[in-house]
């Protein structure tokens, strides 16, 4: 029967070392990256989306082997490579190297497939790199294989759940008709300004009447120009109209006098003292008094308490000692949560005194300190009741009315008195925002008139597009310009409200200075996202809409690659009412149907939230309720040649706490497995750098797994639990084996283990228990895990006996002492005695006690050329030790000594301990170092392959290659 479809490269292997890199180093990137049009939550990296897109529409090579064999220069390379494998299997044997019995014999066709493959891997990893994003010549490098493989004809991708347009944007760059549809309204706005505007000018020159940056523009090079002048035009205006708002500060003689330009102003939230006897007191509620812990420029605030005055008053010091410093880090804090103590009578305030005299309306504002920007660096001046009285005079003309949502885990505000997004601004940032809102108005008629001037098509339209990204630019301020900016005295500057997927309250915030050539300003802002702009346009055109996952439409032939809302880590909708409130007032115009609701939708939104479903168990049924229409929706109508991707995120409290069988993962697999999908792979990604020693630091799971998944065959079987069982125990090992292969790091692995798990599982129509009720998800998760266990424990078995005792001892006692006889009976099951492993140099034993060497205290002059007792254990150990004490290239060094074939046994080795570490032992300080060592494997036998001569014990010693 011939194969329905050809199978494709993300089905078989991709080189996700390389792709985790890449994504990792693009969270450290701003200037130039699309994120920076504007915040969304939880954004897949454009390098994990790009690559992920390539190998899920290119075939891999083991479908076209005749055509490979017949391309002569192929065939050559690969006879080439195929006589150096054989003759180097020849030289292992001649040398005494051990063969596996079972090892088949290398063919031309298997050698033929690898060379292909690894041309294929060559794209992706040059594809990857962020240089490359709008590098024409490598993306259309990659454009070439993806119209080979589609004969021509390229297929759109859909994603249904677009977000903030990660993976739309990358299809279109790949020359992919790109679509994308959301329920939010503020998503479909983001996503129309990445991947729907900038191609409809695309190379177009700009259309306003100053002197233009360049005679050639490029893509959107043209519009963001544009965007960039009439934004500078109302920046101006705006300062003419609301400067006066915005002082410069009189500086102390110390620092030579004169006029100063504000960075930002220093604010503490204030409340009535507790004590009846001083209730006409504002105290102030300051988490911290730090300005800057900057080595050198270190400076704090200092209270001035009168209490016959009945006064508190602020100033700045730079010196003082310890303890002051020390108790300058608390500020007036008084233990965890929303606790403090009264400055002027050492009352405590507590939470509920804080939330009742906010909700009479009694939460007030008061100046503590004034940033100023001067040569040399920022300083630090006391307030002044001039620049207080400034900013309490003025009166907004608007203010978003909109409330905020009353979930708790991530909004706290409303129960500080805050109970609307406007209360989240103070009174000059509402009037600086409506200032800017006005404006736009103004901006869209002049590059209106300029736009028919310069006689472009569809002038109306173009000017609508500038009106957009003004807006988008507008809206953006709004997270730095607002109540719960947050002083960074590390940093020496502001930290915008969105670092976290939350709206807390904050107790002392910082206000930025609206004309500071700075952060804060609405320039400053501009100039980012017009960097991304220009970048964006290339490709083929794009299409976002808003309308449900669960009934909508997708174009003919479509390809899904999709990121679905996780459970429920992230409140989309209630998050997004903040930025709605401004964009719904600046773009109702242009976009009177998305905007035409006072907040995003909520009801129909696919997420678990408790506080809207009436607990967590109705939460739980909705959302997998909701998940399996989207999903059986969209399954319906993607073609059946290429398979669908789908972006898991991962919770990592709750895969620490429940495994890969968590409630998360089973709920919405068991969603995707309903709506006729089965799983034919999985693939961590990483967006984290932890590729090194010291970027790991703990076993942090990979931020989320990406699901390869095909169409159910209608003639799917059902099958009983036992030979569920057989068939993982005859399939999972090979894979896991491939897996380790490709230096999958050990705490990835149970991840990973799921693609050919739960392929194995949903491949059938249903999988019987005992009873003959249908196998959970959750079930089936566990025995893919309890296989996984199986698979590692099997593979001690390969292990010399010193390792196998160690193993055990490790496990039973870790590092601390055990009874001597317990040792021995462990040991003689071994066929040795407790004094050979501790000839080995493993263990200690004396006194009647046994246990383990410490890595510190192993010898320092170990040598495995010279150790006439060499174990696997040593290997690791001391590999581990160098590795964390002397970095990479010493760590190369040592694994170039050990040689090849202990090499394989030490990698095996050290998924094996993390697996103990982690799952039996619970360290995890130890098992980061297994963990660590493996995720630097790879580059490890990369530079111990380069190392030609090394010394060992005097003499000169050519090594093998790995």
């Amino acid at each position: 029967m011939t194969k329905p479809y050809k199978k494709k490269l993300i089905e078989v292997a991709i080189p996700l070392e390389a792709i985790n890199a890449a994504s990792a180093r693009e969270k450290s990137i701003r200037h130039g990256h699309p994120s920076t049009l504007h915040l969304w939550w939880a954004r897949r990296p454009l390098a994990t989306c790009r690559a992920v897109l390539f190998a899920q529409l290119v075939d891999d090579p083991s479908e076209h082997v005749s055509d490979l064999l017949d391309n002569a220069a192929m065939r050559k390379a690969a006879k080439k490579e195929l006589a150096e494998r054989l003759a180097k299997r020849e030289s292992d044997k001649a040398d005494g190297k051990s063969i596996p019995a079972d090892e088949k014999p290398v063919t031309l066709e298997e050698v033929i497939v690898d060379l292909e493959r690894k041309r294929l891997f060559k794209i992706i990893e040059d594809l990857v790199l962020w240089e490359n994003s709008t590098n024409e010549e490598v993306l259309e490098r990659a454009r070439a294989e993806i119209r080979r493989s589609c004969n021509g004809e390229l297929p759109p991708v859909y994603d249904p759940f677009s977000g903030g347009g990660s993976i739309p944007l990358e299809a279109q760059r790949l020359g992919l008709p790109a679509y994308g549809s959301d329920l939010n309204p503020v998503a479909v706005m983001i996503g129309k300004a990445m991947i729907e505007l900038p191609p409809k000018f695309k190379d177009m020159p700009p259309i306003h009447p100053g002197i233009k940056e360049r005679s050639f523009y490029r893509n959107a090079e043209g519009l963001a120009e544009d965007v960039k002048y009439y934004g500078d035009w109302m920046r101006e205006n705006a300062k003419e109209r609301i400067g006066h708002l915005y002082p410069q500060v009189e500086m102390p003689k110390e620092y030579g006098g004169g006029k100063g330009t504000v960075v930002a102003w220093i604010w503490a939230r204030t409340v009535p003292s507790p004590d009846p006897a001083f209730a006409d007191v504002h105290v102030p509620l300051i988490t911290s008094c730090m300005l800057s812990t900057k080595k050198g420029s270190e400076a704090r605030i200092e209270t001035n308490v009168d209490r016959t005055a009945r006064s508190i008053t602020f100033c700045v010091k730079t010196s003082g000692t310890s303890a002051e410093w020390e108790a300058a880090k608390t500020g007036t804090k008084a233990g965890v949560g929303s606790n403090f103590r009264c400055l002027i009578s050492d009352s405590a305030i507590t939470t509920e005194y804080i939330r009742a005299k906010a909700s009479a309306g009694q939460l007030g504002q008061k100046l503590i300190a004034i940033v100023v920007q001067r040569k040399g660096g920022r300083v630090f001046i006391a307030p002044n009741s001039e620049h207080q009285d400034i900013a309490e005079s003025c009166t907004p003309e608007w203010m978003p009315d909109q409330r905020i949502s009353p979930d708790r885990r991530a909004f706290t505000p409303p129960d500080f008195g805050m109970a609307t997004f406007g209360n989240l601004f103070t009174k000059r940032q509402l009037v600086a925002l409506n200032t800017y809102s006005n404006l736009i108005a103004e901006a869209r008629e002049r590059a209106r008139s300029d736009a028919e001037e310069a006689k472009i098509d569809a002038p109306r339209e173009y000017s609508d597009a500038v009106c957009v990204y003004l807006a988008l630019a507008i809206s953006k301020l709004s997270d730095i310009q607002n109540s719960l900016v947050s002083w960074k005295p590390s940093m020496v500057q502001v930290i915008h409200l969105f670092t976290r997927q939350a709206i807390p309250i904050v107790w002392d915030f910082a206000e930025p200075n609206l004309f500071s050539n700075s952060a804060g300003d609405f320039g400053v802002t501009l100039s980012n996202m017009m960097r991304a702009l220009s970048t964006l346009g290339s490709g083929s055109v794009g299409s976002v809409r808003q309308h449900d996952a669960q009934t909508t439409q997708l174009p003919a032939g479509a390809v899904l690659s999709t990121d679905p809302p996780y459970y429920d880590n992230v409140g989309y909708s209630d998050l997004s009412d903040f930025f709605l409130a401004w964009l719904r007032k600046n773009l109702h115009d242009v976009y009177p149907d998305l905007f035409s609701t006072l907040s995003a939708p909520k009801s129909d939104e696919l997420i678990a939230a408790p506080y809207r479903h009436g607990g967590r168990d109705k939460a739980e049924d909705f959302f997998l309720s909701g998940m399996r229409r989207a999903i059986t929706n969209v399954a319906g109508q993607v073609s059946a040649d290429f398979p669908a991707t789908i972006y898991y995120a991962f919770k990592q409290s709750e895969m620490v706490d429940e495994g890969v069988s968590s409630t998360g993962w089973a709920t919405f697999l068991q969603a995707v497995f309903e709506a006729g999908f089965s799983v034919v792979g999985t693939w961590p990604v990483r967006t984290e750098l932890a590729n090194r020693i010291r970027g790991i630091g703990a076993n942090a799971l990979a931020n989320s797994v990406v699901l390869v998944c095909r169409k159910k065959e209608a003639t799917a079987e059902i099958i009983t639990r036992a030979e569920f069982i057989r068939a993982l125990k005859r399939e999972l090992p090979p894979a896991i084996a491939e897996l380790q292969a490709a230096n999958i790091a050990p705490a990835d692995m149970p991840q990973s283990a799921i693609g050919p798990g739960m392929g194995v599982f949903s491949r059938y129509k249903a999988v019987l228990e005992a009873d003959d009720s249908p196998m959970t998800v959750k079930a089936a998760l566990q025995l893919v895990n309890r296989e996984l266990d199986e698979f590692l424990s099997d593979v001690q078995g390969e292990f010399d006996a010193d390792t196998r005792f160690a193993i055990t001892w490790f496990e039973q006692h870790g590092m601390d002492k055990g009874e001597y006889g317990a040792a021995d009976n462990l040991a003689r099951a071994r066929g040795i005695a407790v004094e050979s492993v501790k000839h080995a140099g493993i263990v200690e034993s004396a006194a009647g006690r046994v246990r383990i060497l410490r890595r510190d205290e192993l010898v320092d002059d170990w040598d495995p050329a010279t150790d006439a007792h060499l174990t696997v254990w040593e290997c690791c150990q001391y590999l581990i030790r160098k590795l964390e004490t002397e970095g990479e290239h010493e760590a190369a060094i040592l694994l170039k000594k050990i040689g090849p074939d202990k090499a394989d046994a030490v990698k095996d080795l050290a998924y094996c301990l993390y697996d103990v570490c982690s799952n039996k032992r619970k360290d995890a300080k130890e098992a980061t170092s297994y963990n660590a060592l493996i995720a630097v494997w790879t580059e490890l036998t990369r530079q111990a392959a380069s190392i030609h001569d090394i010394d060992i014990g005097g003499a000169r010693q050519t090594t093998m290659n790995f």
